[in-house]
């Protein structure tokens, strides 16, 4: 199965952020931290240019911890700052306006210069669907100016929201691009909720998400799953299938006869990574 996801409004939202950027500071883009590389349009580097950036890693309570630090070095090289954070629980949020205070420094010291105040900074968030960005506003903002939801696509427009005296935020509807250059990419997406499960073959999905964590995390079968032996060959199909009825027939997916409802038990498998309940796990590495 190939997986491609690119809605119109995506396309118009591109160029509604084009249009907005010259009235712009610092841009905050927004990851995640359990696939930094994958959950990053490469469109957005193209649209935002030599803009100031501050990369935020959210959801990092549900990625590995020493990944992530792997992951910061490794974006830290690139010459941006970044920061992970939690922006349902709140952690390291407070920390967002004092960096972009630091990226906006040189242009604070030329206003003084001229004899100008700084004024309120204006930053546009950008990420990919279901990335947290409505989290992260309503987190900021200390009250819900933005709607959120557990499935991608929730924002469909802009809007300005004003955050204190010192920031002012421009939301954006989520960014996908039209084709992802490496298959896998899609699949990472997918098994974290990025893309809809609607328009997914999501056994093929839980079929690839089995796959990364026997081979990563394989200790999440037995603590989760009660899933001692794990099959010997991850290559094989018909063994992976087998895993995952096995998750299926543990967590009440069994249909009448005996037979395992496999859609149900991926719906599990799925739902379990991206709510936590398989603990802290990153899908893809720096290197």
């Amino acid at each position: 199965m190939t997986i491609q996801w690119f809605p119109g409004h995506m396309t118009r939202a591109r160029r509604q952020i084009e249009e907005k950027l010259k009235l712009i500071d610092v841009a905050i883009e927004l990851l995640d931290a359990r696939l930094p590389s994958s959950s990053r349009n490469p469109m957005i580097a193209e649209i935002l240019g030599v803009k100031p950036r501050l990369v935020l890693l959210n959801k990092s309570d549900l990625a590995d911890p020493a990944m992530t630090e792997r992951w910061m070095e490794r974006l830290a090289e690139e010459q941006v700052k970044v920061l992970p954070i939690d922006a349902a629980a709140g952690t390291n949020v407070r920390m967002i306006l004092p960096r972009c205070k630091e990226l906006m420094a040189p242009k604070f010291e030329a206003w003084r210069k001229k004899g100008m105040e700084p004024r309120a900074i204006r930053s546009l968030i950008v990420g990919i669907p279901n990335v947290g960005k409505s989290t992260l506003i309503n987190r900021l903002a200390g009250r819900s100016v933005a709607a959120t939801g557990d499935r991608p696509g929730v924002t469909k427009g802009q809007q300005w929201i004003r955050i204190g005296k010192e920031l002012e935020l421009l939301d954006t509807p989520g960014i996908l691009w039209p084709k992802f250059e490496d298959p896998m990419v899609g699949y990472r997406l997918a098994a974290t909720g990025a893309i809809r499960d609607e328009i997914l073959n999501v056994e093929d999905v839980a079929f690839y998400l089995a796959k990364v964590l026997a081979a990563r995390y394989p200790n999440v079968f037995s603590e989760r799953y009660g899933i001692e032996k794990l099959p010997e060959d991850m290559e094989n199909p018909h063994e992976v299938v087998e895993l995952l009825e096995a998750i299926g027939r543990r967590r009440g997916a069994v249909m009448s006869g005996g037979k395992i409802d496999l859609k149900k038990a991926s719906d599990v498998f799925l739902r379990d990574l991206r709510t936590g309940k398989l603990g802290r796990i990153t899908l893809e590495a720096p290197e």
